[in-house]
């Protein structure tokens, strides 16, 4: 695959993560009042080596990219509420502005990516 390709596999699987985050995120804010549940979250950092890792494997196959099932995992050190639930909104409003600020970098680049192909198409004018 070429370097083109690989860059944007890599910021799919960034934006697919940041979605997933998303989702985990929401997931535990309307838990918020559950007795028993426990907050979930996406390693970001090792699930995005994971994606750019199997993609490149992927890619050396000649197959098209994967889409690939973050794993999500309770988050430990939290604090917990008589009824066992550990859901902080305050915390979970952090995560979700944070990944929303990640979403936004994403389509960024990949805005930067494209607008560089079209100066390359139109010469550099």
């Amino acid at each position: 695959m070429n370097a083109n390709g690989s860059i944007l596999g890599t910021l799919e699987s960034y934006l697919q993560l940041t979605g997933s985050r998303e989702r985990a995120i929401s997931a535990n804010m309307a838990n918020v009042d559950t007795p028993g549940y426990q907050t979930r979250d996406i390693d970001f950092r090792s699930e995005l080596n994971r994606a750019v890792t199997q993609a490149s494997i992927m890619s050396e196959d000649g197959n098209p990219g994967l889409v690939l099932t973050p794993v999500l995992r309770e988050v430990r050190g939290l604090m917990e509420r008589p009824d066992g639930n550990n859901v902080s909104l305050d915390r979970e409003g952090l995560m979700l502005s944070e990944t929303q600020l990640q979403y936004q970098i994403g389509i960024q680049l990949i805005k930067n990516h494209f607008h560089g192909l079209l100066q390359a198409i139109n010469g550099g004018s």
